[in-house]
């Protein structure tokens, strides 16, 4: 009989530890000893996951300002750029808007000398003649001269200076034996420039070189 009792003593015990009840559907009350043997859920292992996470968020947040610093950087750039083309193209633009304004301007004036030029060439022979000393005409061309100075008119055409189609109008050529180059020899009609404008030019008899 003893021996029974033995076996008794060490058979196994089995525990139903489902929380659910198979016969009435209930759940079952949890008693201590089951709560302190199940397996803690600490909060370590979540901890240990977290801790990555925020270190891939920290990383793609400076990933993302980096990409936006170097997006910003480019835009910059290329406002700067359009500026300096902008600043660029507007100084071209004044430069041709000044220099078109000159040149109108000389045009206008140009014109204006050229339908007067029959009249100066009548005071220039005058006073060649000596017709207008002491005359209210010579105050009149006077007036006229430095009234055409005043706006860039300048004669052209002197005895002794070279030969240059661009402002001589050659109407005769006299062979010369001093005469090494092609050299104005009389000026026959005044020539006129304004500025760099040529309103008219200077008919002259040249001096050439002997054959």
């Amino acid at each position: 009989m003893a021996k029974k009792r033995d076996d008794d003593e060490h058979e196994p015990v089995v525990k139903d530890k489902r929380r659910i009840d198979p016969e009435t559907g209930e759940p079952r009350a949890v008693d201590d000893e089951s709560a302190a043997a199940a397996p803690a859920e600490g909060p370590a292992d979540g901890a240990s996951d977290a801790e990555p996470a925020l270190d891939d968020a920290s990383s793609l947040d400076a990933d993302i300002d980096h990409i936006l610093s170097e997006a910003g950087q480019r835009e910059i750039e290329e406002y700067r750029d359009r500026a300096a083309r902008a600043e660029a193209e507007l100084a071209n633009f004044r430069t041709r808007v000044e220099r078109d304004r000159q040149a109108n301007r000389e045009a206008v004036i140009a014109e204006v000398v050229r339908s007067l030029l029959p009249a100066i060439d009548d005071l220039d022979r005058a006073a060649a003649h000596g017709d207008l000393e002491g005359s209210p005409l010579e105050l009149v061309a006077q007036k006229l001269q430095q009234a055409f100075e005043r706006y860039g008119l300048r004669r052209v055409g002197a005895v002794g200076e070279v030969f240059d189609p661009s402002i001589h109008e050659a109407i005769a050529q006299l062979p010369s034996p001093d005469a090494t180059e092609q050299t104005v020899a009389d000026v026959v009609e005044i020539g006129w420039a304004l500025g760099e404008r040529l309103v008219r030019p200077a008919k002259v008899a040249v001096a050439v070189p002997q054959g």
